[in-house]
């Protein structure tokens, strides 16, 4: 689901978001997403919240391993944050969040793009 129209607020969201929008304001668009990536790792850090890059989630079918999703950074052990460079969302986008969801057992997830000079971003929430 997506909650940002149903006015969804959570603490360490809005702590991923502000690193979101510093980083952004200081690289400016145009850059590859991995640059994106370690520089919002950094500005959590600084900020001291607890993160995880490319942490693995498997995902389970009857009791056996049948693939793995890997978000870009886990928060705090609970929130997932998918980075993009892209044009505009797709569903792809929204399906690969929520997948990412069920996939970790958490419950938000927030899909941010840093290709445009405003950064766009969604939460997500099961």
């Amino acid at each position: 689901m997506d909650t940002d129209k149903h006015g969804f607020e959570d603490p360490l969201t809005e702590v991923v978001l502000g690193a979101a929008f510093e980083v952004a304001n200081t690289l400016g668009p145009g850059f590859l997403e991995k640059v994106y990536e370690r520089a919002l790792l950094r500005e959590l850090a600084t900020r001291g919240v607890k993160v995880d890059p490319q942490v693995v989630f498997e995902v389970i079918y009857k009791g056996h391993c049948v693939g793995e999703y890997v978000p870009d950074i886990l928060v705090g052990d609970r929130v997932l944050v998918e980075l993009k460079c892209v044009d505009r969302f797709t569903s792809e986008h929204a399906a690969q969040c929520l997948n990412y969801l069920r996939a970790a057992g958490k419950a938000t997830c927030l899909l941010i793009n840093f290709q445009k000079p405003k950064v766009e971003w969604r939460r997500f929430v099961l």
